[in-house]
Formats: structure tokens, sequence, C-alpha cells
């Protein structure tokens, strides 16, 4: 999700609602602490540079049960940091403290915004020599395909 989606969906909601991807839900009272533009600048296993840049959201369990982050309060800190930090439309990647520290991808559900895992992979596959992956397929499957193509003497062909 960009930065220019979530300003869409925002005024639209009641509350700012984030879950995990397991469905567990971030607790009601928490803040966002920062938002900043994140550049990462890097060689990959192939040997060419690459640079990201995302938009980061941090994600912190307060004690305070009192408050409650609104839409309205969301919107204004992202035009916030818009005017005052530069940040671009680019992909949001949120930071929140589960287990440990972990960074998410953002999607929304049409009633709360999901903090999607993150995966590693390689970005240069084919200088890497590592192999892709083989289809699998049964040998029982095999026969069944064989059985529906012509055979000779068959009168199919």
């Amino acid at each position: 999700m960009k930065l220019s989606d979530i300003k869409n969906i925002l005024p639209a909601l009641e509350n700012v609602e984030f879950q995990l991807e397991d469905g567990r839900l971030v607790p009601e009272h928490f803040h966002v602490t920062e938002i900043g533009m994140v550049t990462k600048n890097f060689i990959d296993c192939g040997g060419t540079i690459r640079k990201e840049e995302r938009v980061n959201f941090q994600l912190w369990n307060a004690e305070d049960y009192e408050h409650r982050l609104k839409p309205g309060k969301l919107l204004h800190i992202i035009n916030l940091s818009e005017d005052k930090l530069g940040i671009g439309d680019f992909e949001i990647e949120v930071e929140y403290q589960d287990q440990t520290i972990g960074k998410y991808d953002l999607e929304f559900n049409g009633k709360n915004f999901v903090l999607k895992n993150k995966l590693t992979a390689c970005l240069a596959a084919d200088a890497c020599g590592i192999p892709q992956e083989k289809q699998k397929i049964n040998l029982s499957e095999l026969k069944a395909n064989q059985d529906s193509c012509c055979t000779p003497g068959s009168g199919c062909c």
C-alpha cells in the first residue's frame, strides 16, 4: 500500500485499527510514534546496486488507555511528515513489536489495516546459481495424462 492509498482510506473510517496477518488485533491504545522515509542502498548477490525507498510507520503499544488514534489525527501526522520531511508517495512499511520488532507490508481489508508478513527473496536469482524449483508431478498423474492422449490405432487421429 502506498502513502496515497492510506490517505484516501482514512477519511472514510471511524477508527484506525491494525491487525496482524494471523487475525490478532494490535491493541487499540497503540500510537504511531514515527513516520519517516527510509532509503536502503545495497548491492545484491549478483553485483547489481539497488536503492529501495519506503515510507516507515512505527506502531507502539503505549500504556495510555485514555487516548485512541483517530483517522483525522493520523492523516494530520502523515500530512505533516510530507510537508516537513518531503516524503514521497512510496510503499508503506510498518514497524511493530510483537515478539521482536518486525517489519510488515500494509494492506487494507475493508475494515482494518493488515500487517502482512514480509519475506526475503533473492533479487539476482539468475546470477546466484540456485536452480529453479522443478514442478513435482505424481506418477499417477502422468499415467492419467497418457490415457487421454491419442494412441496409434485408436481412431482419434
